[in-house]
This record gives C-alpha cells, structure tokens and sequence, in this order.
C-alpha cells in the first residue's frame, strides 16, 4: 500500500505535467514531438541502470544480507555499488552528451531540419538529469531492502513539479522551441531533487555508509554478476521501446507524442499496482530464498498476482472501451483537441492487449530476481523483442498501405502487437518458473469473475456516456468512470472475490467505520 500510495502520488503529478504539455504544445507540433523523442534518448540510463536492473542485483543480494542479519557486510556493498554506478552513469553521460547526433539518427531518422536539431539540443541537455535519476534509483534500492517505501516512490512529485511550474510561469510567453529547451532543463532541476530529498533517509537508515570501490568483495562480485544480464535484459527492453520510437519517427507528424501519451497512461496500472506489489514483494522473496523457503516464495507470488489481477483487468477494460473518456479528461485542452483524445484511445486500445501479461510479466521477473536468476528472464525477454519488431514493422509501416488506411493509424498496430508479444513473454515465464518452484498462476474461475464485472461496468458506463447532455471532459470521466468502479466493486464482492471484501475492509477502515 505504501509502494502504491507512493507511485499514486508521483503518477497523478505526471498526469498533470502531461496535462499541462499538452495545452502548451498540443499534439501535432515539430516541437512536441521532438521534446518527446528527445526525452526517451538520455532515459536510457535511468532505464538500464535504474530501478529494473538495480532490483534484479542489488536487493536480492542486499535484503538477504539484512535477513541474516549481516548489516556490516550489507553496507559495505551499498557504498561499493554507489560508487560503481556514480563512476560508470557519468562516463555515459559525457559519452551520450557527445554521440548525441548520432543516437538522434538512429532513433528518430524521420527527422530533419530545425525539428532535428531542437532534438539534438534538448537531449544534450537532458542526459546529465538521467544520471541523477540512476543515483536516485540506488536511493530506492536500498531504501525498499529496508522496508521503506513511501518517500522513494513520491520523489519524483518534486522532479514533476518543477516541470510544471516550468511550462506554467513560461509558457505563455515563449515560442514553441524555446519552451522545449527551458522545460529539458527544469527537468534536471528537478532529477537534482529527486535525488537530494532521498540522501539524508539513506544516510539516516545506513550510518556507517561509505561510498567507495570494492570489486574484491564477493558480494559486490555476486551484485556485478547478477547486473549484468539484468542490465541486458532492461536493455533489450529499451530497444523495444526505441523500435516504436524509431518506426513511429517514420509516420506523420503527431504520431510521436499520440503514442508516448498512450504510453504514459497504459503505464500507469502497469506501475501503480504490478510495480507496486513486485517492490513490495522483492525484498520479502529474496529473503526467503536466502532461507531457502520456496513454500514462501510460491504463496507471496501466488498473492500478488491476484492482487495484481484485480486491479489490471478493469484497468484493461476501462482503456478499451472508455479510453476516449480517460484520453480526454487528461489531455483535451489548449491546443490538444477531442479529435487527438480519440487517436490517442485507439493507441492506447492497442496497448491494451498485453496490459495484463505486462503487468503479471513484471512480478514473474522480480520472481526470478529473488531467487537471483537474472538470465532466463533476459532469454524470455530477447524472444519478446525480436516479435515486437518484427511484427511492429508489418503492423505499423507495410500494412496500412496494404489495406488503404491513412499511415497514422499505423502505430496502433504497433502497440497491438507489441501486446501479443508480451502474452508470449510471460507465458514463457510462468511455465519455466512453475517447473522451478511448483504451481503458479491466476485461477481461471478468478479471472473470468473479474472480466465479467469489468464488463458489466463497462456497459453501465457506456449507457451514462450516450445519455448525458454535456461534452466537458473531466465532468463527463466524472458522471461515467466512477459509476464504472463502483460496478466493478459491487460485482465482484457479489461474486465473492477475496481481494473486493478486502479492499472495502481497508476503505471502510480508513473512513473510520
């Protein structure tokens, strides 16, 4: 819950800088579209050495030191790793900062002229705030092992917020280019935050820390050696999502940022709950599989899969059939039209397919983590990526010529398929790990409860939509989405879905009832 109530804040203040970007540069401009490719390049390294590689390494390692109650040797591999990441982040940042032409030519080659190089400048400026943030992520690491959530997942409010603040005081006095180049370096004022507000609790929490180079340690050797298939397997994701990037460049203008929207609001139950439960989780997991409790393992992932279940499939449901409502309430203002929300909910109906599997997908890999396997998750993964691409390419450049449809809806194909090759990634996953460890999985019975009341809110939410007399987008999410949850909810209490009677317990218990 702490995890989740973090991310909640954090994803609710992206929404608003997405808001905000989205009334100053709406959505088909040279320059949102190269502020959004930009932003993508310099991530690379928060990606590859952030959170995702940093939990498959560092915790398992880390939180099974604490749970043998070796605090000592813990922090020695604390400080031995903060100085690996300080020396290794910063080398990429000056080599990023000088490659960056080339890096714009390969990700985004639709490029050209003034668009290409407001890209070029606003990722020099960028990459220096991705460093920050891979330090940030070290922060979270050792801060999760300890059991404390909450402010690691709410620091990046302050790195939106200085975003927002940016594009507000600005915005309306600035060209389109010259707004791009002073929101990049609002962002790395606010990395700087981000990562300054958890130093003090880090320092607080490990007293004794000293950062500096030990590569001799075996630990530190067992944390190298786990990193780097999981820094593999996070980059083999990130040339997925560079793929997209790559092939949506190729498109008209406006499909670049209709599909970075699409993905910041498909990523949001990705984050919020399977994120959550899977921080949760890791730290917990690898301590039993530090006491070889496999038994354990089994039931917190079992738990946390039905946990995540529940909230992902109405999640799917909503972005499928209300993602036009969801898209509009977020984005329509300004400059970004009702037209370009309901281009945005057929990307996002697209991203849709493989929401579940995504989500599911992530715990099995902090599953795999735990248990400090760090390379089948990245075979399973270079199998996912090579389908995405190949079959993006098809979906998303040769078909829609084929079949006589404009070149922009191309991208929907894109996300759908890149949906289908993430139900193969975690099919994958799950029958390697049950062979490992026993049964896993979502019950069937469970599962067709949830899509069924997902679907019965679904439809009560679509009646309200063709009956209401007014079009204002936030009051129109409003008279229809909530109807939509509390249907949900109602069904599957009715239904008799442990995680409903739950979730209503705490509801009722935080209203004081």
């Amino acid at each position: 819950m702490l995890v989740a109530a973090g991310i909640l804040c954090s994803k609710l203040a992206g929404l608003v800088r997405l808001r905000v970007f989205a009334y100053f540069f709406g959505l088909r401009s040279d320059a949102a579209d190269a502020f959004m490719a930009a932003f993508r390049i310099p991530n690379v390294l928060q990606n590859l050495f952030g959170e995702g590689a940093l939990s498959a390494s560092v915790i398992p390692v880390y939180a099974s030191l604490l749970a043998k109650g070796d605090e000592e040797e813990a922090t020695r591999v604390a400080g031995a790793v903060a100085a690996l990441l300080a020396l290794i982040s910063g080398i990429l940042v000056l080599i990023g900062i000088a490659a960056t032409p080339w890096l714009v030519m390969i990700i985004a080659p639709g490029f050209a002229g003034a668009k290409r190089e407001l890209t070029i400048t606003v990722v020099r400026i960028l990459f220096p705030g991705a460093g920050l943030l891979v330090m940030s992520a070290w922060c979270l690491g050792i801060l999760n092992s300890h059991h404390k959530f909450l402010l690691s997942y709410t620091a990046p409010v302050l790195w939106n917020a200085a975003m927002i603040a940016t594009l507000i005081i600005f915005g309306p006095h600035r060209a389109l280019p010259h707004l791009a180049v002073i929101l990049a370096w609002a962002s790395v004022a606010g990395s700087a935050l981000q990562f300054g507000v958890q130093v003090p609790f880090v320092l607080k929490i490990v007293p004794h820390l000293r950062v500096m180079f030990d590569t001799t340690n075996e630990d530190v050797r067992t944390v190298i050696r786990n990193f780097v298939p999981a820094f593999v397997s996070r980059g083999v994701v990130q040339v997925s999502s560079y793929v997209d990037a790559l092939l949506a460049s190729l498109l008209p203008t406006g499909v670049v940022t209709g599909l970075v929207n699409a993905q910041i609001l498909y990523t949001l139950p990705v984050s919020l709950f399977g994120m959550s439960v899977s921080a949760a989780e890791l730290p917990a997991m690898s301590g039993a599989a530090g006491l070889s409790e496999t038994g354990v393992i089994r039931r917190r992932l079992d738990a946390g899969l039905r946990q995540i279940a529940f909230f992902v499939v109405p999640s799917t449901m909503a972005f499928l059939a209300l993602g036009d409502i969801v898209a509009a309430a977020i984005l329509q203002t300004g400059r970004f039209t009702h037209q370009d929300a309901v281009y945005v909910w057929a990307i996002l109906a697209g991203a849709s397919v493989g929401l579940l599997a995504s989500t599911l997908g992530r715990l099995y890999s902090s599953t795999y983590y735990a248990i400090q396997d760090t390379r089948t998750p990245l075979n399973y993964a270079v199998i996912r990526i090579a389908l995405t691409t190949g079959l993006g390419y098809v979906a998303a450049i040769v078909l829609p010529p084929m079949i006589g449809i404009p070149a922009r809806w191309g991208v929907v194909g894109l996300t759908a398929t890149a949906g289908l090759s993430a139900w193969v990634e975690f099919t994958l996953l799950r029958r390697t790990l049950n062979a490992r460890i026993g049964r896993t999985g979502v019950p069937v019975g469970y599962a067709a409860r949830l899509w069924a009341a997902a679907a019965a809110g679904a439809a009560v939410a679509w009646a309200i939509k063709l009956s209401i007399p007014f079009s204002q987008p936030i009051l129109v999410a409003i008279v229809t989405l909530l109807p939509y949850g509390f249907v949900f909810l109602g069904c599957t209490i009715l239904f008799r879905i442990p995680e409903a009677h739950g979730a209503v317990g705490q509801i009722r218990r935080r209203l004081g009832f």
